[in-house]
């Protein structure tokens, strides 16, 4: 069986290589266990119960599962002592593209994806959710959350621009920790269109902008750092509204509080990814891992256990259309959503984080210093 561990912080070869690696026969039982790593809380427990438990009984093996908090720091770590302990990890699209262009991963060949039925991955999985280095498993949303009872009289949120309006709507806010997603809803409150929301966040002015937004904010933004968080922050009233990842969400509506509301104006959308260590000492299962856990029936599964899409059109088929109208990609909730560009962030991410970790130093009220 499975088992959970957590890291001590506390906490988000080439192709031919790879492709005898996957064809090799496992022999699990006479092989170490597996370390994947993932995001914890709810969604861990969507992929333990779609392909973890599953692929544990089918190769008669165990599978510590790590949780973490993102980025690339620790693999980093690993990678320069010659001692990862990582096999598999679950990873957003821009630290897949790092990852992969500084060598910490290794490359993939999608013809290890086909369908059951034949289908190319390419005509079956979502644009871009394949990587040299990667491959997509579910589409997932940050959407606007908030408790109903908080808000009497008929007067509730009703758009992102409200969640940056604290004179309508007093009271805290909740943002994950980071520039990415802040930065683009802060623009798109103002009215910037989606399609210009990134050309102008590479230019100081438009970064000012959004910073300023930002800055309106400020005194009332309590920050988190995992997923797990969006819902206990609401439940314990230490905010009116949070951003979220709109499956923690519903999940927390339908266990233990169905006065929960999303907003899907203006959701900020992307996809997972699974990705291997360039030097996990257990290549071979992580790869028959990968393989399985992206397959359709088991994409499907998760989709049942946690509402995120699957980047399959062939796992979409799988699911009860009673289950599609909470996926961020239903049409309705995905009218006006933007995609986080991974591309863009993976090349200025760094200056960019460097500059909101200084402001988030800076003490509210005091006047940011621009850059000469």
């Amino acid at each position: 069986m499975f088992r959970f561990t957590h890291p001590n912080n506390g906490n988000r070869r080439n192709l031919w290589a790879a492709s005898i690696l996957l064809l090799a026969p496992l022999t699990a039982s006479a092989e170490p266990s597996l370390t994947f790593v993932s995001w914890g809380g709810a969604y861990t427990r969507s992929q333990m119960l779609a392909f973890v438990q599953p692929f544990e009984k089918l190769h008669n093996m165990d599978i510590n599962v790590l949780d973490y908090n993102g980025g690339l720091d620790e693999l980093r770590r690993q990678s320069r002592s010659l001692n990862v302990k990582w096999d598999v990890i679950d990873m957003e699209p821009a630290d897949a593209l790092r990852g992969c262009r500084e060598g910490l991963l290794l490359a993939l060949d999608p013809k290890m994806l086909a369908a059951s039925d034949g289908t190319s991955a390419a005509d079956d999985f979502l644009p871009g959710s394949i990587q040299r280095c990667a491959i997509g498993t579910v589409v997932w949303s940050t959407v606007v959350a908030y408790d109903s009872d908080r808000f009497k009289h008929g007067l509730a949120p009703s758009t992102l621009h409200d969640f940056f309006d604290v004179k309508k709507f007093p009271g805290a806010r909740g943002l994950r920790r980071t520039p990415k997603g802040n930065l683009e809803w802060a623009l798109l409150s103002d009215g910037v269109k989606p399609g210009h929301v990134y050309p102008m966040l590479e230019t100081e002015q438009g970064l000012t902008r959004a910073f300023s937004i930002l800055d309106k904010l400020k005194p009332n933004i309590v920050w988190w750092d995992s997923g797990n968080q969006p819902p206990q922050l609401l439940k314990n009233r230490r905010v009116v509204m949070t951003s979220a990842y709109s499956g923690r969400i519903y999940n927390a509506m339908a266990e233990n509080n169905p006065r929960l509301r999303m907003l899907w104006d203006h959701q900020i959308w992307n996809f997972d990814l699974l990705a291997i260590p360039k030097y996990s000492r257990h290549q071979q299962q992580a790869l028959a891992f990968v393989r399985f856990a992206t397959a359709s029936p088991q994409l499907a599964e998760q989709a049942r256990h946690i509402p995120y899409g699957p980047v399959r059109e062939s796992a979409l088929q799988r699911i009860d259309p009673a289950l599609r109208r909470y996926l961020p990609t239903t049409p309705d909730n995905f009218r006006n959503a933007m995609q986080i560009n991974a591309a863009w962030w993976s090349q200025h991410y760094k200056a960019i984080n460097a500059r909101f970790q200084q402001w988030l130093q800076r003490p509210v009220g005091v006047p940011r210093r621009l850059p000469h």
